[in-house]
């Protein structure tokens, strides 16, 4: 494996060297406040897992406001920036008993708080292609990935490196200090003490890209991550894609290994996860099969300092089909009604079934499946304009007690404004 990661790096290297990016960015820019944008989302989200044991419901409803702000950089050869960003979550529903503590978090008496806000500021510098952040950010990589699920999103606090002075290849080199999670007002409530992320991307066409990364947070796991992308068109309206995803972990800490559904309670110390996906696209349609598969000594473990959406597999719905020893299988179908004469209207449904889990519990291995419904639609013109409705539905059951029987609701509606 190991051989393989570094020919795909070697040749992204080799294949750059004689295709330098054609432009500056910095030679590009307009100033601080010419190049600046300011936005506010408007996002209203509401949750229901109602699990089939009738016990422990939950359902939460809530309404966030999203302020970004992102100036230019001044120009000059270096040029400098401020990132900044404004969050408030109000809570409509979800009381004492009910509520969902990945939307809003809990006194210590139990009560889910009334309200979330949280403020941050990164400050940034641009050299020709390649800027350096530090601060408060998002950062989107695939083993370090802000959470942005839920009503308010995950954000983290550290430096962050992005070049791309080779056309098609972008590197990323980090070190980040805290996160805050979304039901928080805490700037570190996730205690991470750090983590460390270096990797890139590379596209060698239109067709072909890769990307290798690796990560280190203290104390709890090392991760490496790899990952193929081929699009073979076969016509004008039909394509054949293949996506193919890996990772390994080493954990640093036999207790977390160990912890709940990422192990079986034996300690171990290692994890290989990937997943490949095989999609054919004709006209509106798109029809996807996938094949997802655990080894090692426990199931893979993610959003423990690296980020709730640090899980860049096939498989992945309200399951995340991580299980040790597990092997899941996915059919799915996706309809873009744009070509039907409904331009904005998506919608995707899938099933997943996972198989072999070995649970640890003496009884026998387990199984898990899931029904995803997703349909979304995006007001195209008029006075509600980039107006989106998300509603997506999970109906999930598992064997012998690998976690509780659910269905489960989500609702989205979002509306972006921009201000400058």
């Amino acid at each position: 494996m190991k051989v393989m990661k570094w020919s795909v790096i070697a040749m992204a290297v080799a294949a750059g060297t004689s295709q330098m990016a054609l432009a500056s960015q910095q030679s590009e820019s307009k100033g601080f406040v010419e190049d600046a944008s300011l936005d506010l989302l408007l996002r209203n989200t509401y949750y229901n897992r109602d699990f089939k044991d009738g016990a422990g419901d939950l359902r939460s409803w809530g309404q966030g406001f999203i302020t970004t702000f992102e100036s230019g950089f001044t120009q000059g050869p270096v040029g400098f920036g401020v990132d900044a960003f404004g969050l408030l979550g109000v809570r409509l529903d979800g009381g004492r008993g009910y509520n969902y503590t990945a939307m809003f978090e809990e006194d210590a008496e139990g009560r889910p708080e009334d309200n979330l806000s949280q403020a941050g500021a990164a400050i940034k510098a641009q050299f020709s292609n390649t800027v350096i952040k530090y601060g408060n950010q998002f950062p989107s990589m695939p083993v370090l990935a802000y959470d942005d699920s839920r009503l308010l999103p995950q954000s983290f606090t550290g430096t962050l490196i992005t070049s791309s002075e080779i056309e098609g290849l972008e590197l990323n080199a980090g070190h980040f200090t805290a996160d805050s999670g979304m039901p928080s007002s805490t700037r570190d409530s996730g205690g991470l003490e750090s983590i460390d992320v270096i990797g890139g991307s590379y596209s060698f066409n239109d067709a072909l890209s890769a990307s290798l990364y690796f990560s280190d947070v203290e104390d709890v796991y090392k991760k490496k991550y790899a990952n193929v992308n081929y699009v073979m068109p076969l016509s004008e309206e039909q394509a054949l894609s293949f996506d193919f995803n890996i990772y390994k972990t080493e954990y640093e800490n036999d207790s977390v290994a160990s912890d709940g559904f990422f192990g079986n309670g034996i300690l171990g110390d290692d994890n290989t996860i990937w997943s490949l996906a095989a999609k054919y696209s004709v006209g509106a349609h798109a029809f996807i099969v996938a094949h997802q598969r655990v080894s090692g000594d426990v199931g893979y473990a993610y959003d423990l300092g690296d980020g709730g959406s640090a899980i860049w597999l096939s498989n992945s719905y309200y399951s995340d089909f991580n299980n040790k020893d597990e092997r899941s299988w996915q059919a799915s179908y996706e309809l873009d009604f744009t070509t039907i004469g409904v331009p904005g209207l998506f919608w995707k449904t899938a099933y997943v079934r996972g198989d072999n889990i070995d649970t640890g519990a003496g009884t026998g291995d387990a199984t898990e499946r899931e029904i995803f419904n997703q349909v979304q639609y995006v007001f195209q013109d008029g006075p509600a304009k980039d107006l989106s409705l998300k509603l997506r539905n999970s109906i999930y059951r598992a064997s012998n007690d690998l976690g509780p029987d659910l269905n489960e609701i989500r609702a989205f509606v979002e509306y972006p404004l921009s201000i400058l």
